[in-house]
């Protein structure tokens, strides 16, 4: 059922492959690294601007969206981009629905053991309150009132053990409320269901600046964030083209363009043993 499930979410919310033109280059991956022949496919959750997100004509925008539609020029294949909500991404990439994920996932051991991941930048997380609302300098001050985060995401592995933590030593404990997206986070602050929203800190500041929250506390629970594959040679061409793409400033350009923090590396690798 479960199978059949992801398989219906796939169908309604995929998107055309961008159109096939005329290549004077060959294809970096062979059909069988591949689960369609001939191209590759990324699940992205357009929820989480500058990242990735939708704008007014429905069409997709975002570092993430560049970033892969370039890497895919340079592994010579059409890309297509299948849109879904992040919880169900992982299964459904194990279940071999797709290529990869691209869609700013933070980097954790437990996830570079489930396939290859490839972290590309750093990102840190932030707390963020209705606009006239009080102001909660540190997580502490978050104790005994609702925060709501992304549900299955880092940011919630990381507020779950902070509280944890700080309920220890004394502290009174968070009521952490989870949602699908972060936009939904983002209505329920505003709708006053929550009184906290915990945010990775680019959604923050886009958000923060359209004038519809305001960030109290920033730089908590830094992290790399990466791509996940479900084939080596797929995850390694990937990192190939990073790396390539760091050479020449076409990496440093796209991050200068959307204000997202650049990872520390030049040469871009998998990280983790992968899948056993």
């Amino acid at each position: 059922m479960r199978v059949r499930l992801l398989s219906l979410v796939l169908a309604l919310t995929c998107l055309g492959s961008l159109p096939a033109t005329a290549q004077s280059c060959k294809p970096a991956l062979a059909d069988g690294d591949l689960v369609a022949p001939g191209k590759i496919q990324m699940s992205i959750n357009p929820t989480l601007p500058p990242q990735q997100f939708v704008d007014e004509k429905g069409e997709l925008q975002g570092l993430n969206v560049e970033l892969m539609k370039e890497i895919a020029k340079r592994l010579c294949l059409p890309l297509e981009f299948i849109r879904m909500d992040f919880p169900p991404m992982v299964p459904a990439l194990t279940a071999g629905r797709f290529d990869g994920i691209d869609t700013g996932m933070f980097w954790t051991e437990e996830r570079s053991k489930i396939a290859y991941t490839v972290p590309y930048a750093q990102q840190t997380i932030s707390i963020t309150v209705a606009k006239g609302k009080t102001a909660f300098k540190s997580l502490e001050e978050v104790g005994g009132h609702k925060a709501g985060v992304e549900v299955n995401s880092y940011q919630e592995r990381w507020l779950r053990g902070a509280d944890k933590e700080q309920a220890a030593k004394g502290a009174k404990p968070i009521e952490i409320l989870t949602f699908t997206t972060a936009t939904d986070v983002i209505a329920a602050l505003r709708a006053g269901q929550v009184e906290a929203a915990i945010l990775i800190d680019q959604t923050a500041l886009e958000i923060q600046r359209r004038g519809v929250v305001e960030i109290t506390a920033t730089g908590l629970g830094g992290a790399p964030t990466t791509m996940m594959y479900r084939n080596r040679t797929v995850a390694e061409k990937v990192a190939a083209a990073l790396t390539d793409m760091k050479k020449d400033g076409t990496y440093d350009r796209l991050f200068d363009k959307f204000g997202i923090t650049k990872a520390p590396e030049s040469v871009f690798t998998i990280r983790g043993p992968g899948p056993k």
